[in-house]
Protein backbone atom coordinates (compact mmCIF):
# COMPACT_ATOMS: atom_id res chain seq x y z
CA UNK A 1 0.00 0.00 0.00
CA UNK A 2 1.40 3.40 -0.99
CA UNK A 3 1.88 6.18 1.54
CA UNK A 4 -1.07 8.08 0.10
CA UNK A 5 -3.39 5.15 0.78
CA UNK A 6 -2.45 4.45 4.38
CA UNK A 7 -5.31 5.10 6.75
CA UNK A 8 -5.05 7.45 9.70
CA UNK A 9 -3.27 6.12 12.77
CA UNK A 10 -6.57 4.91 14.24
CA UNK A 11 -8.80 3.57 11.45
CA UNK A 12 -12.45 4.49 11.92
CA UNK A 13 -15.73 4.67 10.09
CA UNK A 14 -16.68 8.16 8.95
CA UNK A 15 -20.34 7.26 8.79
CA UNK A 16 -23.10 5.97 6.60
CA UNK A 17 -23.73 9.23 4.76
CA UNK A 18 -22.24 10.61 1.55
CA UNK A 19 -18.88 11.11 3.27
CA UNK A 20 -18.49 7.43 4.17
CA UNK A 21 -16.50 6.74 1.00
CA UNK A 22 -13.77 9.20 1.96
CA UNK A 23 -10.43 7.47 2.44
CA UNK A 24 -8.13 9.33 4.79
CA UNK A 25 -4.34 9.56 4.91
CA UNK A 26 -2.15 10.10 8.00
CA UNK A 27 -2.42 13.84 7.35
CA UNK A 28 -6.07 13.67 8.41
CA UNK A 29 -5.02 12.93 12.00
CA UNK A 30 -2.23 15.50 11.72
CA UNK A 31 -4.86 18.13 10.82
CA UNK A 32 -6.55 17.74 14.22
CA UNK A 33 -3.28 17.39 16.09
CA UNK A 34 -1.98 20.57 14.47
CA UNK A 35 -5.18 22.46 15.35
CA UNK A 36 -4.99 21.40 19.00
CA UNK A 37 -1.28 22.17 19.42
CA UNK A 38 -1.50 25.51 17.59
CA UNK A 39 -4.34 26.50 19.90
CA UNK A 40 -2.29 25.38 22.93
CA UNK A 41 0.47 27.73 21.76
CA UNK A 42 -2.06 30.55 21.50
CA UNK A 43 -3.21 30.09 25.08
CA UNK A 44 0.30 29.63 26.46
CA UNK A 45 1.18 32.99 24.98
CA UNK A 46 -1.97 34.59 26.38
CA UNK A 47 -0.90 33.32 29.79
CA UNK A 48 2.48 34.98 29.24
CA UNK A 49 4.41 31.77 29.70
CA UNK A 50 8.05 31.84 28.67
CA UNK A 51 8.85 30.26 25.33
CA UNK A 52 9.31 27.97 23.63
CA UNK A 53 5.57 27.37 23.72
CA UNK A 54 5.68 23.93 22.09
CA UNK A 55 7.86 20.86 21.79
CA UNK A 56 6.84 20.41 18.16
CA UNK A 57 10.02 21.09 16.13
CA UNK A 58 8.06 22.16 13.04
CA UNK A 59 5.92 24.66 14.94
CA UNK A 60 9.06 25.98 16.62
CA UNK A 61 10.85 26.62 13.36
CA UNK A 62 8.18 27.80 10.93
CA UNK A 63 5.40 30.38 10.90
CA UNK A 64 1.79 29.19 11.00
CA UNK A 65 -1.42 31.07 11.55
CA UNK A 66 -3.60 30.50 14.59
CA UNK A 67 -6.30 27.85 14.53
CA UNK A 68 -8.85 30.69 14.54
CA UNK A 69 -8.49 33.28 11.79
CA UNK A 70 -9.86 36.12 13.95
CA UNK A 71 -7.10 35.52 16.53
CA UNK A 72 -4.26 36.19 14.11
CA UNK A 73 -2.19 39.34 14.44
CA UNK A 74 -3.46 41.10 11.31
CA UNK A 75 -7.09 40.15 11.90
CA UNK A 76 -6.81 41.36 15.49
CA UNK A 77 -5.44 44.70 14.29
CA UNK A 78 -8.22 45.00 11.71
CA UNK A 79 -10.94 44.27 14.25
CA UNK A 80 -9.57 46.44 17.04
CA UNK A 81 -7.86 49.35 15.29
CA UNK A 82 -9.61 49.65 11.93
CA UNK A 83 -13.18 48.48 12.40
CA UNK A 84 -13.98 49.09 16.07
CA UNK A 85 -11.64 51.89 17.13
CA UNK A 86 -13.98 54.15 19.17
CA UNK A 87 -12.26 57.24 17.80
CA UNK A 88 -13.19 56.43 14.20
CA UNK A 89 -16.41 57.13 12.32
CA UNK A 90 -18.99 54.36 12.74
CA UNK A 91 -21.09 55.25 9.69
CA UNK A 92 -21.53 52.28 7.30
CA UNK A 93 -19.74 53.95 4.39
CA UNK A 94 -16.69 54.71 6.54
CA UNK A 95 -16.54 51.22 8.06
CA UNK A 96 -16.67 49.66 4.60
CA UNK A 97 -14.09 52.12 3.25
CA UNK A 98 -11.59 51.50 6.08
CA UNK A 99 -12.01 47.73 5.97
CA UNK A 100 -11.45 47.41 2.23
CA UNK A 101 -8.58 49.92 2.20
CA UNK A 102 -6.81 48.03 4.97
CA UNK A 103 -7.42 44.63 3.37
CA UNK A 104 -6.18 45.71 -0.04
CA UNK A 105 -2.70 45.76 1.47
CA UNK A 106 -3.42 43.52 4.48
CA UNK A 107 -0.33 44.90 6.17
CA UNK A 108 -0.27 46.70 9.50
CA UNK A 109 2.85 48.67 8.63
CA UNK A 110 1.21 50.05 5.47
CA UNK A 111 -1.85 51.22 7.39
CA UNK A 112 0.28 52.85 10.06
CA UNK A 113 2.52 54.72 7.65
CA UNK A 114 -0.59 56.07 5.93
CA UNK A 115 -2.28 57.17 9.15
CA UNK A 116 0.95 58.64 10.54
CA UNK A 117 1.40 60.84 7.48
CA UNK A 118 -2.21 61.51 6.47
CA UNK A 119 -4.17 61.22 9.70
CA UNK A 120 -7.47 59.34 9.91
CA UNK A 121 -8.31 57.67 6.60
CA UNK A 122 -11.89 58.46 5.63
CA UNK A 123 -14.08 58.24 2.57
CA UNK A 124 -15.32 61.75 3.29
CA UNK A 125 -11.79 63.09 2.81
CA UNK A 126 -10.47 60.44 0.40
CA UNK A 127 -7.52 61.72 -1.60
CA UNK A 128 -6.11 58.94 -3.80
CA UNK A 129 -3.22 61.14 -4.94
CA UNK A 130 -2.08 61.72 -1.35
CA UNK A 131 -2.23 58.00 -0.55
CA UNK A 132 -0.44 57.20 -3.79
CA UNK A 133 2.36 59.61 -2.89
CA UNK A 134 2.92 58.03 0.54
CA UNK A 135 2.85 54.49 -0.82
CA UNK A 136 5.14 55.30 -3.74
CA UNK A 137 7.66 56.87 -1.41
CA UNK A 138 7.55 53.85 0.89
CA UNK A 139 8.27 51.58 -2.06
CA UNK A 140 11.09 53.80 -3.28
CA UNK A 141 12.65 53.46 0.16
CA UNK A 142 12.62 49.69 -0.19
CA UNK A 143 9.44 49.01 1.78
CA UNK A 144 6.84 46.37 0.93
CA UNK A 145 3.32 47.73 1.02
CA UNK A 146 1.46 44.47 0.30
CA UNK A 147 1.28 41.49 2.62
CA UNK A 148 2.82 38.20 1.52
CA UNK A 149 -0.17 36.30 2.92
CA UNK A 150 -1.88 36.25 -0.47
CA UNK A 151 -1.42 37.86 -3.87
CA UNK A 152 -3.46 40.93 -4.73
CA UNK A 153 -3.90 40.76 -8.52
CA UNK A 154 -3.48 44.05 -10.38
CA UNK A 155 -6.55 45.82 -11.71
CA UNK A 156 -6.67 48.10 -14.73
CA UNK A 157 -8.80 51.03 -13.69
CA UNK A 158 -7.88 54.58 -14.56
CA UNK A 159 -4.39 55.86 -15.45
CA UNK A 160 -2.23 53.58 -13.31
CA UNK A 161 1.01 53.96 -15.33
CA UNK A 162 1.81 50.42 -14.29
CA UNK A 163 1.64 51.25 -10.56
CA UNK A 164 -0.29 48.44 -8.87
CA UNK A 165 -1.64 50.32 -5.89
CA UNK A 166 -3.14 53.07 -8.08
CA UNK A 167 -5.40 50.50 -9.69
CA UNK A 168 -6.48 49.24 -6.27
CA UNK A 169 -7.25 52.75 -5.05
CA UNK A 170 -9.35 53.26 -8.18
CA UNK A 171 -11.14 49.99 -7.46
CA UNK A 172 -11.95 51.13 -3.93
CA UNK A 173 -13.24 54.44 -5.25
CA UNK A 174 -15.42 52.60 -7.77
CA UNK A 175 -16.92 50.45 -5.01
CA UNK A 176 -17.63 53.51 -2.90
CA UNK A 177 -19.17 55.47 -5.79
CA UNK A 178 -21.49 52.54 -6.46
CA UNK A 179 -22.42 52.51 -2.76
CA UNK A 180 -21.61 48.83 -2.38
CA UNK A 181 -21.86 49.11 1.38
CA UNK A 182 -25.60 49.77 1.07
CA UNK A 183 -26.13 46.69 -1.08
CA UNK A 184 -24.10 44.60 1.35
CA UNK A 185 -26.21 45.75 4.28
CA UNK A 186 -29.29 44.41 2.50
CA UNK A 187 -27.87 40.90 2.06
CA UNK A 188 -29.33 37.86 3.78
CA UNK A 189 -26.24 35.63 3.69
CA UNK A 190 -22.47 35.56 3.34
CA UNK A 191 -22.87 34.12 -0.14
CA UNK A 192 -24.76 37.21 -1.28
CA UNK A 193 -21.98 39.46 0.06
CA UNK A 194 -19.43 37.31 -1.75
CA UNK A 195 -21.36 37.55 -5.03
CA UNK A 196 -21.48 41.35 -4.80
CA UNK A 197 -17.75 41.61 -4.17
CA UNK A 198 -16.63 39.12 -6.82
CA UNK A 199 -18.55 41.05 -9.48
CA UNK A 200 -15.85 43.72 -9.30
CA UNK A 201 -12.64 43.57 -11.39
CA UNK A 202 -9.74 41.50 -9.99
CA UNK A 203 -11.71 40.21 -7.00
CA UNK A 204 -11.61 36.47 -7.54
CA UNK A 205 -13.16 33.69 -5.45
CA UNK A 206 -10.46 33.46 -2.76
CA UNK A 207 -10.06 37.22 -2.25
CA UNK A 208 -13.81 37.75 -2.41
CA UNK A 209 -14.38 35.23 0.36
CA UNK A 210 -11.65 36.70 2.56
CA UNK A 211 -13.11 40.21 2.19
CA UNK A 212 -16.56 38.82 2.96
CA UNK A 213 -15.33 37.37 6.26
CA UNK A 214 -13.57 40.64 7.13
CA UNK A 215 -16.69 42.72 6.50
CA UNK A 216 -18.69 40.27 8.58
CA UNK A 217 -16.51 41.12 11.58
CA UNK A 218 -18.03 44.59 11.45
CA UNK A 219 -21.46 45.96 12.34
CA UNK A 220 -22.40 46.25 8.65
CA UNK A 221 -23.72 42.68 8.49
CA UNK A 222 -24.46 39.94 10.98
CA UNK A 223 -24.27 36.67 9.08
CA UNK A 224 -23.12 33.41 10.61
CA UNK A 225 -19.62 32.25 9.65
CA UNK A 226 -21.13 28.78 9.27
CA UNK A 227 -23.21 30.01 6.32
CA UNK A 228 -20.75 29.75 3.46
CA UNK A 229 -17.17 28.84 2.59
CA UNK A 230 -14.82 28.99 -0.39
CA UNK A 231 -11.68 26.88 -0.45
CA UNK A 232 -8.52 28.74 -1.41
CA UNK A 233 -5.57 27.16 -3.27
CA UNK A 234 -3.77 26.22 -0.05
CA UNK A 235 -6.89 24.62 1.40
CA UNK A 236 -7.41 22.61 -1.78
CA UNK A 237 -3.89 21.25 -1.41
CA UNK A 238 -4.50 20.43 2.26
CA UNK A 239 -7.72 18.61 1.39
CA UNK A 240 -5.89 16.53 -1.20
CA UNK A 241 -3.34 15.53 1.44
CA UNK A 242 -5.94 14.52 4.02
CA UNK A 243 -8.05 12.41 1.65
CA UNK A 244 -7.05 10.03 -1.11
CA UNK A 245 -10.29 10.53 -3.03
CA UNK A 246 -11.13 14.14 -2.18
CA UNK A 247 -12.08 14.86 -5.79
CA UNK A 248 -15.25 12.82 -5.29
CA UNK A 249 -16.79 15.67 -3.27
CA UNK A 250 -16.95 19.45 -3.45
CA UNK A 251 -14.23 21.17 -1.35
CA UNK A 252 -16.84 23.28 0.48
CA UNK A 253 -18.68 20.10 1.49
CA UNK A 254 -15.48 18.59 2.89
CA UNK A 255 -14.77 21.74 4.90
CA UNK A 256 -18.31 21.61 6.28
CA UNK A 257 -17.78 17.94 7.11
CA UNK A 258 -14.66 18.79 9.10
CA UNK A 259 -16.43 21.61 10.93
CA UNK A 260 -19.30 19.35 11.89
CA UNK A 261 -17.03 16.54 13.12
CA UNK A 262 -14.50 18.54 15.13
CA UNK A 263 -15.59 17.42 18.61
CA UNK A 264 -15.74 13.77 17.51
CA UNK A 265 -12.26 13.88 16.02
CA UNK A 266 -10.63 15.59 18.99
CA UNK A 267 -12.25 13.00 21.27
CA UNK A 268 -11.20 10.10 19.02
CA UNK A 269 -7.59 11.22 19.12
CA UNK A 270 -7.63 12.04 22.83
CA UNK A 271 -6.89 15.73 22.18
CA UNK A 272 -7.92 18.44 24.62
CA UNK A 273 -8.79 21.16 22.13
CA UNK A 274 -9.34 24.56 23.72
CA UNK A 275 -11.94 26.51 21.81
CA UNK A 276 -11.81 30.27 21.37
CA UNK A 277 -13.45 31.24 24.67
CA UNK A 278 -16.36 28.92 23.90
CA UNK A 279 -16.53 29.50 20.14
CA UNK A 280 -16.02 26.29 18.13
CA UNK A 281 -14.10 26.24 14.87
CA UNK A 282 -16.09 27.83 12.05
CA UNK A 283 -15.97 27.10 8.32
CA UNK A 284 -13.39 29.84 7.73
CA UNK A 285 -11.17 28.37 10.45
CA UNK A 286 -11.34 24.83 9.09
CA UNK A 287 -10.61 26.23 5.62
CA UNK A 288 -7.54 27.98 7.01
CA UNK A 289 -6.45 24.85 8.88
CA UNK A 290 -6.43 22.95 5.59
CA UNK A 291 -4.08 25.60 4.24
CA UNK A 292 -1.84 25.34 7.29
CA UNK A 293 -1.73 21.53 7.29
CA UNK A 294 -0.77 21.75 3.62
CA UNK A 295 2.38 23.61 4.75
CA UNK A 296 3.00 21.62 7.92
CA UNK A 297 2.81 18.26 6.15
CA UNK A 298 5.53 19.29 3.70
CA UNK A 299 7.87 18.52 6.58
CA UNK A 300 5.84 16.09 8.71
CA UNK A 301 4.63 13.91 5.80
CA UNK A 302 6.89 14.62 2.80
CA UNK A 303 5.78 11.33 1.20
CA UNK A 304 2.28 12.77 0.65
CA UNK A 305 2.79 15.49 -1.98
CA UNK A 306 -0.81 16.57 -2.49
CA UNK A 307 -2.02 18.36 -5.59
CA UNK A 308 0.52 21.22 -5.37
CA UNK A 309 3.62 19.07 -4.78
CA UNK A 310 5.39 21.76 -2.75
CA UNK A 311 8.21 20.59 -0.49
CA UNK A 312 9.39 23.66 1.48
CA UNK A 313 7.89 26.02 4.03
CA UNK A 314 9.07 29.51 3.14
CA UNK A 315 8.32 31.59 6.23
CA UNK A 316 10.24 30.97 9.42
CA UNK A 317 8.84 31.77 12.85
CA UNK A 318 9.71 35.14 14.31
CA UNK A 319 8.29 36.70 17.43
CA UNK A 320 6.53 40.05 17.26
CA UNK A 321 6.31 42.45 20.16
CA UNK A 322 3.58 42.53 22.75
CA UNK A 323 0.04 43.19 21.53
CA UNK A 324 -3.08 44.31 23.39
CA UNK A 325 -5.29 41.67 24.94
CA UNK A 326 -7.46 39.75 22.48
CA UNK A 327 -10.40 41.65 21.05
CA UNK A 328 -13.14 40.05 18.97
CA UNK A 329 -16.32 41.39 17.36
CA UNK A 330 -18.59 42.39 20.25
CA UNK A 331 -21.51 40.62 18.57
CA UNK A 332 -19.77 37.29 19.23
CA UNK A 333 -20.28 37.82 22.95
CA UNK A 334 -16.98 36.16 23.85
CA UNK A 335 -15.72 36.60 27.39
CA UNK A 336 -11.97 37.15 27.32
CA UNK A 337 -10.36 36.87 30.79
CA UNK A 338 -9.24 40.21 32.16
CA UNK A 339 -5.59 40.96 32.74
CA UNK A 340 -4.23 38.90 29.85
CA UNK A 341 -2.33 40.07 26.81
CA UNK A 342 -1.38 38.23 23.69
CA UNK A 343 2.13 38.17 22.24
CA UNK A 344 1.79 37.44 18.54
Amino acid sequence: MTAERKLASQPFTIGSNRFSSLEVTPVFDAYWQFAAERQEIYFRRIERRLGPWTDDPILKQFRFTNAYRAADRVSQYLIRSVIYDPNLDRNPDEIFFRTILFKIFNKIETWEVLTEQLGALTWNAFQPAAIDKVLSKAQQNGGRIYSAAYIMPPVKLGPTDGVKHRGHLALLELMMRERVYERIQETQSLKQVYEILTAFPSIGPFLGYQLTIDLNYSSLIHHEESDFVVAGPGALDGISKCFVNADNLQPADIIEFMTDRQELEFERLGLNFKSLFGRRLQLIDCQNLFCEISKYSRVSHPDIPGRAGRTRIKQGFREHGDAPRPFFPPKWNLTVPTGVNLTQ
